[in-house]
């Protein structure tokens, strides 16, 4: 069952305190650090449903707090026990890929023993190679180049239980189409929770 949320829908709820978004206190102790107190309308509506399980297609555009919509459900169901890769986050860019990767160790600041990886095109595959042996629970990555180390066996797919595509209509604007299909092909589909971000929904990602 998917379960749809908008910003633009999200608007018209009251404003929720993170505290009552049943979180860790890591999560509420970082999320206070960075100064806030109300979760935005998208995260108001999507970290639930998120944190739940259920797979998400959001509609919000940049700026509106969608990254810790996703963010932080993925950080609330990583098992700290395990370094294996066990949540996957598409991005249609090296620049959106290191933003997201910042915020996300900014969320996980009191968080001990999460390891978070950005990996792009343009950096040095090597040196990526190396974090990923050393282990690593959450990628981030454009597409080609995660593509790059499936096709090298350096990402490991077998215990990914979330994957996010983030700015979903970039990434098809940018050709990336049979890329992610191929990328999801390789993945766990059993007990797989999918989140899609995008600013529009047209056909080809609904």
């Amino acid at each position: 069952m998917i379960s749809p949320v908008s910003a633009e829908r999200a608007e018209k709820e009251k404003n929720v305190k993170f505290e009552e978004l049943n979180l860790s206190s890591e999560i509420l102790k970082a999320v206070a650090a960075m100064g806030f107190e109300e979760a935005s309308p998208i995260q108001t509506s999507a970290i639930p449903l998120a944190m739940s399980g259920k797979d998400v297609l959001g509609q919000a555009q940049t700026g509106t707090g969608k990254t810790a919509s996703f963010g932080i459900p993925v950080l609330e169901k990583i098992d700290r026990k395990s370094s294996k890769t066990q949540a996957l986050i598409l991005s249609p860019t090296r620049e959106l890929a290191i933003q997201s990767a910042e915020e996300l160790h900014k969320l996980a600041k009191y968080m001990s023993g999460v390891k978070i990886l950005p990996i792009y095109g343009g950096a040095d595959i090597n040196r990526q190679i190396r974090s990923l042996k050393g282990g690593v629970q959450i990628i981030i990555g454009t597409p080609g180049r995660v593509m790059d180390h499936l096709r090298r066996h350096t990402i490991k797919t077998g215990h990914i239980k979330t994957v996010v595509l983030d700015e979903a209509d970039e990434m098809l604007n940018m050709g990336f189409r049979e890329d992610i299909e191929t990328i999801l092909e390789q993945l766990p589909s059993e007990d797989r929770q999918t989140v899609l971000f995008s600013a529009t929904m047209p056909k080809s990602i609904l």
